[in-house]
């Protein structure tokens, strides 16, 4: 054993028996539940028809965000949400197997960042870790895996994506691990552990931290019968209907404006009268709900896990998306670490969005791509990687009994996931490092959703920023400005106009110049490099 893994460990026992002492039974145990790649509108209680139960049983004891954002992208987001910081504070961002020379485009983790994992083991809390990691390059160093941030226990994959029945990169803690019996399904097989991770920290006196990152609903479509048996009917009216039907629920929820417009269908797709392939284009609508249901039953079962407990009475639990709605196709080309050329069985693997090939068995490797993305985002403009509403904007859900009052609570105040970290510092009484390993720490760059959670309005809060491959945005307050790479500047009044329609920029020159000065000054601060010139830059050596 190194050193550096004894100092390491050293630091963490102490630093837990110390808070230890200081702990006390209202500091909660903390749950924090993603999805991957999952659209605005996807979830029963945000407007959907997908079967989420659970999830819909957690908004209704706890409250919902409106207008909570991520950053477009999984590995930047999943960053930020460690972090608390702008991914490329991190050295994120970009993408891991993207490496590029520049600070914040390293593509791996920073030692001047700390993990929610780091912050809270710290403090005193137990640590664990079910899912996807994605955030250092998949290499022979494990010097960024989940063990060396904070972790005491993690499951799950270092890359980020996989088949849902063989899973590349599969570990349990720093070991790689082989997929568990013939009915192996990455999604359940998250929940599960999850779930053992719950009630052995629960039955010990430390509160705990669960980071539980879902590959549902990601790419590729691979579902179980079961569950896709549930929706082989339910898309055959298409996109077009699905997306009107959404939106008239949203707005009957309390979701969304009914002044604001549903944009229009993407140019690319066919109204659903004149579109061919019907059958086979409904039925990768269907294997993706039936994802997303999936992973709601793994939701479901982490849950009741924690009330068997007891420990739910004092436990807050969040859950979000890392981007919006995915509109990637994935083509017969296709090649990567993460798609396995032949099944565990054997057989050869079938890739791309093929209509002779119908979704979701383990020999297939498809996705649900542009039309269906575009009613995942209901009523947003755009897809994951663009930084207009339909990339960034996320269902959020947070409950905490005692605090949270529950009822099927809304909130429209606004919030982004950089604010995740600095909720946990606050509600598990944790302090946040200037120095750690002997390492300068970036200052938290967001604020505590507690007064939300309250149901008290959050104050001093300025503006919030976005760049993910030169898509660029910041927001101020009702005031939204955009661009799409390498177009100019957009502005919103996103009061008005959420669905981000009308172009404001030629009215308001002034805050036009304002908001892209504040957002030069951030730019530079947090080390955002230009796109065209992070694209040319080779790899370093």
């Amino acid at each position: 054993m190194s050193y550096a893994l004894l100092t390491r460990r050293a630091f963490f026992q102490a630093a837990a028996g110390a808070a230890m002492g200081a702990a006390t039974s209202r500091r909660p145990n903390i749950i924090l539940m993603l999805a991957d790649d999952m659209g605005f509108s996807d979830l029963g209680c945000y407007g959907s028809e997908i079967h989420t139960p659970n999830l819909d049983g957690l908004a209704r004891r706890g409250l919902r965000f409106t207008q909570f954002y991520n950053t477009a992208r999984c590995c930047p987001t999943r960053a930020s949400l460690l972090t608390g910081l702008y991914a490329h504070q991190t050295g994120v961002g970009h993408m891991v197997d993207n490496p590029k020379p520049f600070p914040g485009y390293t593509g791996d983790l920073n030692r001047n960042c700390v993990t929610l994992a780091e912050v809270l083991r710290a403090a005193g809390y137990r640590t664990a870790m079910s899912g996807k990691w994605h955030v250092t390059p998949v290499t022979s160093s494990k010097h960024n895996w989940p063990l060396q941030r904070g972790f005491e226990k993690y499951y799950g994959i270092i890359h980020g994506a996989a088949s849902y029945f063989d899973p590349v990169t599969l570990t349990q803690d720093n070991e790689p691990v082989a997929p568990e019996g013939k009915d192996f399904y990455f999604t359940d097989a998250i929940a599960d552990h999850a779930a053992k991770y719950v009630a052995e920290f629960a039955s010990g006196p430390a509160p705990f931290f669960l980071y539980v990152a879902f590959t549902a609903p990601h790419w590729p479509l691979h579902a179980l019968e079961a569950e896709i048996a549930r929706y082989r009917s339910r898309y055959k009216e298409g996109w077009d209907a699905l997306r009107e039907e959404r939106r008239r629920r949203m707005i009957e929820l309390g979701l969304i404006d009914k002044r604001w417009p549903l944009t229009p269908r993407d140019p690319r797709v066919p109204a659903w009268k004149d579109a061919t392939d019907k059958e086979w284009q409904a039925m990768r609508m269907a294997v993706y709900a039936a994802q997303v249901d999936r992973m709601d039953q793994g939701v479901g079962r982490i849950l009741a896990q924690l009330q068997k407990t007891g420990a739910d009475k004092n436990t807050l639990v969040i859950f979000l998306a890392d981007n919006g709605g995915c509109a990637e196709e994935v083509g017969p080309n296709w090649k990567g670490l993460h798609i396995p050329s032949k099944t565990r069985d054997g057989r050869p693997v079938r890739v791309g969005n093929l209509p002779s090939i119908m979704p979701g068995k383990e020999d297939t490797y498809q996705s649900y791509g542009i039309p269906w993305a575009n009613a995942s985002n209901t009523p947003f403009r755009l897809y994951k990687h663009w930084v207009h509403e339909g990339g960034i904007a996320t269902p959020f859900i947070a409950s905490w009994p005692g605090v949270i009052a529950g009822n099927y609570g809304i909130t429209h105040q606004p919030g982004h996931i950089i604010d995740v970290m600095a909720t946990c510092v606050d509600v598990g009484q944790a302090p946040y490092p200037r120095k750690f390993r002997g390492e300068p720490i970036t200052p938290l760059e967001g604020k505590s959703l507690r007064p939300v959670f309250e149901g008290r309005q959050r104050t001093g809060y300025g503006e919030l920023y976005w760049e993910h491959e030169g898509n660029r945005a910041v927001r101020q307050g009702k005031w939204k400005l955009v661009s799409r790479y390498p177009d100019r500047w957009e502005l919103y009044d996103l009061e008005a106009d959420r669905t981000e329609m009308n172009d404001l920029a030629a009215q308001h020159p002034a805050k036009v110049e304002e908001l892209s000065r504040l957002y030069e000054r951030w730019a530079q601060r947090v080390g955002v490099a230009p796109w065209a010139e992070v694209q040319k830059a080779k790899r370093p050596a």
